[in-house]
């Protein structure tokens, strides 16, 4: 599922899991990818992060800089990069602002019971911050060529 009409894309600062601090207002001028995705080393967030790492210098040749976001601590990203192998940048959002900010922080329902958690989802923003395409209940099969597809369709407007 996709949305296309375009908004400001929410700043943020959030910690990432190589020492950097990533504020989204200073990458203007180049897009960005943010991929929400609700935990480290589960299966479907592992195959989405491979995806993204193995695709990244597409990405990078594109203009394009990627990002994994999810609530989990900066430890938890450390020894999620290391056991996958995983080249993306993984930002903590622990206290959930950005996740509440770009609307991914849902009700869910799994096996019956209800909880919090993060709605997989991805934003590209262009190079003057503005979201021009939201994918949201992300399936991740494919997932990642449709954005580099997209990521390339802006560099050719």
């Amino acid at each position: 599922m996709t949305q296309d009409t375009p908004f400001f894309a929410p700043d943020f600062n959030l910690p990432g899991d190589t020492g950097e601090t990533v504020r989204l207002s200073a990458l203007k001028g180049s897009p960005v990818v943010l991929f929400f995705y609700p935990r480290d080393n589960t299966s479907g967030c592992t195959t989405e992060a491979k995806g993204f790492s193995a695709d990244l210098a597409a990405f990078e040749a594109a203009g394009a800089k990627v990002f994994g976001i999810s609530k989990d601590s900066l430890e938890s990203h450390a020894k999620f990069r290391t056991k996958q192998d995983l080249s993306v940048p993984l930002l903590s959002d622990e206290h959930g602002s950005a996740c509440e900010d770009y609307g991914v922080w849902k009700e869910k329902k799994m096996y019956g019971k209800v909880f919090m958690g993060i709605e997989r989802s991805t934003f590209l923003v262009d190079a003057n911050g503005q979201v021009v395409r939201a994918w949201r209940k992300v399936k991740v099969p494919g997932h990642v060529d449709e954005v580099l597809e997209a990521v390339k369709a802006l560099s050719d407007e």
